[in-house]
């Protein structure tokens, strides 16, 4: 009875410690991100990234089910993740319908000819931010806190994290902001509603990554989020 008890302690340790040290990597890579570490290969960087937790996940004994990577769960994740998309296109085509709203869709890095916005939302977003953040939030950290502490834990835990994870690139952004940089309680103020913002987003893409049991609803629903506002922006600009 003993041995099993100390066999069982130690499978129930295996899904946390997995979930911890997936947490440490993330930060590790944040803070050399936000110094400029990978400055002219990102895209690599991200790639070894997602290599890395998978490589994690593989040595925590989680399953292909558990990361949403079950073949067999494919289809039901283009289904679930294809009315995530249409939803964010819809939305976002209303408000840039409405002369009212349309100009919160202005944003600068829609400055960019066709061509260059083609490889963005294909490197910049689907390549080096979804791919590599989904198989980490929402295939790692979801997988290991589900088999730790239950689904509604992992969807919080995954979640705040990837709220956390925004907190560099917003301060990068904010200090490029003259107006914002110049403003301590604006800065902090746009701070703490990425954070929020982002972690209700890391919660809908964990509902749709367990709800469709596929890590490609989420990477659909995400790459929706981001490809749909740049193109809206390039839109506004031109």
């Amino acid at each position: 009875m003993l041995s099993s008890r100390v066999a069982d302690d130690g499978v129930s340790r295996r899904p946390r410690a997995l979930f911890f040290a997936t947490v440490a990597v993330l930060a590790a890579y944040n803070v050399v991100r936000a110094f400029g570490g990978f400055a002219g290969w990102e895209t690599g960087a991200a790639l070894t990234l997602a290599a890395t937790v998978v490589a994690l996940a593989w040595r925590g004994g989680l399953t292909f089910p558990d990361l949403g990577l079950a073949r067999a769960d494919g289809a039901r994740g283009l289904r679930w993740g294809g009315v995530a998309f249409g939803v964010i296109a819809l939305v976002v085509g209303v408000v840039a319908l409405i002369p009212a709203t349309r100009g919160a869709l202005d944003d600068s890095r829609g400055d960019l000819d066709g061509a260059r916005l083609i490889v963005e939302i294909l490197v910049g977003i689907l390549i080096t931010t979804v791919i590599p953040e989904e198989l980490a939030f929402r295939g790692v950290l979801l997988g290991a806190g589900t088999r730790a502490w239950g689904r509604t834990a992992a969807i919080v835990g995954s979640s705040v994290v990837f709220g956390l994870w925004h907190i560099a690139p917003t301060l990068h952004t904010v200090t490029r902001h003259n107006a914002l940089e110049s403003s301590g309680v604006a800065a902090v103020g746009v701070v703490a509603a990425t954070v929020a913002a982002t972690t209700v987003a890391g919660a809908v893409f964990a509902w749709l990554r367990l709800r469709s049991a596929s890590l490609v609803a989420p990477v659909l629903a995400h790459l929706g989020t981001n490809a749909i506002a740049l193109t809206a922006a390039w839109m506004v600009r031109h």
